[in-house]
């Protein structure tokens, strides 16, 4: 039995906010997920993060509030958190007096996003990130599947499938073939099951989407070894549906600004999304 945790980076919509969508679907055996659990709940807890979401376009951003703290990496994690909340009620204070509530509602949900990282300098976030990398590259048991769409090269007029629904059915369609290959020679047959992050909207999609491959299989293959439809879960509360979201973000990172972790770059809160470690994979232009 095989667990494969699905999330996306980047937005599905044309143009959006990002020139490519990417939908991550990280892979583990069953009798594995807890061991992996317990390797990323270890590397969190060593940064004060037990509870915390693992959201790498947040983390890998730069909180303006910290370089305002004289001495802010010398302060120990309680004091930078007060440090950095004083700052930002100040902030929402000052907004608020401005009377911009576009850009008060945007900073309010910039700090709220964040909140959880705030005690950690963005070098500290930055080795969190390069850790829980470093273990999930060392688990010679898992595997990544990924569909990556350059939106600029997406012609609907080609497909009546829209971008996500494409990529979903690619990331199915090679999840079911390595189901398949791997069990070739296994006495048994190999059944795989899909985690989702949840979002009301994609869960709707996606179920009717699976539905529908069961019935009649995707462009490229039958579906006999994925069972049911997607378990849609709490990516705050999950931690292996985060590690999909930190491989959906590096690749789309990597194919949109060539991002390494050699040559990651800060931006501010109120900039796109940034920076993330990340490895190279094809690149589809979203024909089929």
């Amino acid at each position: 039995m095989y667990l494969c945790y699905i999330d996306e980076s980047g937005t599905p919509d044309i143009p959006g906010n990002t020139s490519h969508y990417v939908l991550a679907g990280v892979s583990v055996p069953v009798q594995y997920w807890r061991d992996c659990d317990k390797d990323i709940e270890s590397i969190k807890s060593r940064y004060h993060l037990v509870d915390e979401e693992i959201h790498v376009a947040w983390i890998l951003r730069s909180y303006p509030e910290q370089n305002k703290i004289s001495g802010f990496e010398s302060l120990d994690y309680n004091q930078r958190r007060y440090q950095v909340n004083a700052f930002r009620t100040a902030e929402l204070l000052r907004l608020q007096r401005a009377k911009n509530p576009s850009l008060y509602k945007q900073t309010r949900k910039n700090y709220q996003k964040t909140e959880g990282y705030i005690h950690l300098t963005y070098i500290e976030r930055r080795g969190l990130i390069r850790e829980i990398a470093l273990a999930l590259s060392n688990w010679s048991f898992a595997r990544l599947f990924a569909e990556c769409v350059d939106k600029i090269h997406f012609d609907p007029a080609r497909t009546p499938k829209t971008i996500d629904e494409q990529a979903f059915e690619q990331v199915i369609s090679r999840f079911e073939q390595y189901l398949q290959v791997t069990g070739l020679n296994s006495p048994q047959k190999n059944f795989g099951l899909l985690i989702h992050d949840n979002n009301e909207t994609v869960a709707k999609k996606h179920t009717l989407l699976m539905k529908r491959f069961h019935k009649g299989g995707t462009l490229w293959t039958n579906l006999k070894n994925i069972i049911e439809t997607p378990l849609f879960v709490n990516s705050e509360l999950t931690g292996m549906v985060q590690i999909a979201d930190l491989c959906g973000y590096a690749l789309r990172r990597y194919l949109e600004n060539q991002e390494t972790g050699r040559n990651l770059t800060l931006v501010r809160l109120d900039q796109p999304l940034q920076n993330g470690e990340c490895l190279p994979t094809r690149r589809s232009s979203g024909r089929g």
